[in-house]
């Protein structure tokens, strides 16, 4: 092999070489190396997830989307939750919430049922509704993150028994990650919930999201 001629002299075929692989290197690793595309996460419920009676800064999905970047995870939370819904409400609107069928999120949080045990509707139906969300994510191939509620102890413990067994059931049953009670830690704090005594203020989302964040990184991977 002839050096290559230059304006200034020859190159050594050492200098040639060095050129040649970082060339090879760039292209070929350059594109493995690419950042990757934000994670999309729907967040599916009601007022807990709407965020009611707070600043936007302050609901859960803005809140969760700082706790996982804490973590190093990269995210996008939809926020689809509409207070005073139920679960027949939020498997009603479910195919208007995922959006686009060819760019679908890569998680759904379901945070249906407060609303459901706060008007005592039966556990049944609410049971039944919770199954279609999670029975249609599963056939378009969604992954979906679960998370349980407690009826009211005003309702008697028949009625109790009933209500809370429904998230535990419905996950083994799917078969999908499951947070037991969504205001875990929060529930009854009167510093951490607003002045009705029910919905979280600022520090208590706050509380939220850093306890499932953990379990919605693990659903991510």
């Amino acid at each position: 092999m002839e050096p290559v001629r230059t304006k200034n002299g020859l190159w050594s075929y050492g200098l040639r070489a060095l050129v040649f692989n970082l060339m090879l290197i760039l292209g070929v690793a350059g594109p493995a190396v690419a950042e990757a595309a934000p994670k999309r996460i729907l967040a599916l419920g009601d007022s807990l997830t709407h965020g009611y009676g707070l600043p936007d800064g302050e609901i859960f999905p803005v809140q969760l989307e700082n706790a996982l970047a804490e973590n190093g995870v990269e995210a996008e939370v939809i926020n689809a939750g509409v207070s005073g819904d139920t679960s027949a409400g939020g498997l009603a609107r479910l195919d208007w919430a995922l959006g686009d069928p060819a760019a679908p999120p890569d998680l759904v949080i379901v945070e249906l049922g407060a609303n459901d045990a706060l008007r005592a509707l039966d556990p049944a139906a609410t049971e039944a509704n919770l199954d279609q969300i999670l029975t249609r994510l599963d056939e378009k191939g969604i992954p979906a993150l679960l998370t349980g509620m407690y009826a009211p102890p005003n309702l008697g413990p028949e009625y109790g028994a009933a209500f809370n067994a429904i998230y535990p059931r419905l996950a083994e049953k799917h078969q999908v990650p499951f947070y037991p009670f969504f205001l875990d830690g929060v529930a009854a704090e009167p510093d951490l919930n607003q002045a009705d005594g029910m919905h979280p203020n600022g520090a208590g989302v706050a509380i939220i999201a850093d306890r499932i964040a953990p379990l919605v990184i693990d659903a991510l991977q």
